[in-house]
């Protein structure tokens, strides 16, 4: 049974400021619970599983069994972010990566400046792990990656995902490669010719990219709408699927 004092602790992790004080962060759910345990990169503080989750899972847990809790539904209700709570609750150590600047400038990363949504984000961290895209960078403005539904949102993604926060302009001394940004008008996505790496700038959902970052663009590009199009703008995953899907199709 799990103590008053560890609930509210769980708890607190809803919140950035805490996942950032104790530098933790929570994943629920049978795939992403089974996905963290055989991870090498993610360090486990604790699992909160139902008995029979345990038992069918007991040789993921192998390394973990002084680290895991059997709780009943009635307890994971308690902590979980659900509506409908699952059978295994994890807390993890938040990953810390470093920049190798060989990977970046031999390939394609994504900068988000400012996306807000957490779905947005999490479909955004999948897209990139699909495409194979190493590193995704992230401005202050960003929603937290380790907020609950952008951690759901990525289905995994951000354990094979570098994702780093950095400002561009510090990006930008770091790395000597063209800098791409989505925006409404720039030139024809698929008259734009790309070399063999870059990093392609994707902006905030209502208001796209920040004044100081578009001063810092290379190159500015936007897929075009079909003749009988109607719609203003693109959603941010969408246009980053559809960038990235190009870029790949041309390597």
């Amino acid at each position: 049974m799990l103590s008053k004092s560890r609930i509210k602790y769980i708890q607190s992790l809803k919140l950035k400021k805490f996942r950032q004080k104790y530098n933790n962060f929570t994943v629920e759910g049978d795939k992403i619970a089974r996905e963290i345990l055989t991870a090498t990169n993610c360090e486990i503080e604790a699992v909160f599983a139902t008995a029979s989750w345990i038992e069918t899972n007991k040789a993921l847990l192998s390394s973990h069994f002084s680290k895991t809790l059997t709780v009943e539904q009635k307890d994971l209700k308690k902590i979980s972010s659900l509506s409908t709570p699952n059978e295994a609750f994890i807390i993890a150590k938040q990953l810390n990566y470093s920049i190798d600047t060989s990977i970046v400038q031999q390939d394609f990363s994504l900068y988000l400046d400012g996306i807000q949504d957490p779905g947005n984000m999490g479909t955004i961290l999948r897209i990139a792990d699909w495409f194979g895209i190493p590193y995704v960078f992230c401005s202050k403005t960003c929603v937290d990656i380790y907020n609950t539904k952008v951690i759901q949102a990525t289905m995994g993604a951000f354990l094979r995902v570098k994702i780093c926060t950095i400002d561009f302009q510090a990006l930008q001394q770091m790395v000597n490669i063209p800098v791409y940004g989505m925006v409404l008008d720039g030139s024809n996505l698929y008259k734009q010719s790309f070399g063999e790496a870059g990093i392609l700038v994707i902006g905030n959902e209502s208001k796209g990219i920040s004044s100081t970052v578009k001063m810092l663009i290379s190159h500015k590009v936007t897929i075009p709408s079909a003749k009988n199009g109607g719609a203003e703008s693109l959603n941010a995953g969408v246009a980053t699927g559809i960038i990235c899907a190009h870029i790949r199709n041309k390597s």
